[in-house]
């Protein structure tokens, strides 16, 4: 499959996972939510890993690579905290739109730490994407 595949069932495995978060965090403290679906997350993504490598790749991980996957986990773990509060808080279809803004600050940061290109089809994308995100929580 394609980038563009991928990216498509991305997507709608983290719209499911709004929809399911909601459910979820309706009863719960949203730390403890994160916390068990972190769980399960960690669990099938080593079953997902081992089934194509062996565990000994893993000594083959260089140290700037592991840092950065590090700084990556706390940062998913930090955003799965706050996403979590929020549709605790809010609406799921408010949430979501809001938390989407990602795609707008990954656009600036990949021109900012990563040199790619920032086209005036690519600023009018993530400004669209902001006014919609906006548009829609504003609802």
């Amino acid at each position: 499959m394609t980038w563009l595949a991928w990216s498509f069932l991305s997507a709608l495995f983290a719209a499911a996972t709004a929809i399911l978060a909601k459910l979820g965090v309706e009863h719960i403290n949203s730390n403890l939510a994160t916390a068990v679906r972190t769980t399960f997350v960690f669990a099938l993504a080593w079953l997902i890993a081992l089934a194509e490598l062996p565990l000994s790749a893993v000594a083959h991980i260089g140290r700037r690579t592991l840092l950065y996957l590090v700084l990556s986990g706390l940062a998913t773990g930090l955003s799965w905290l706050c996403y979590f509060r929020a549709l605790q808080l809010g609406q799921a279809s408010r949430v979501a739109p809001i938390d989407k803004l990602s795609v707008v600050f990954v656009v600036f940061f990949a021109a900012l730490f990563l040199g790619e290109r920032l086209t005036r089809a690519t600023l009018a994308g993530a400004l669209l994407i902001a006014a919609g995100a906006i548009v829609l929580a504003l609802q």
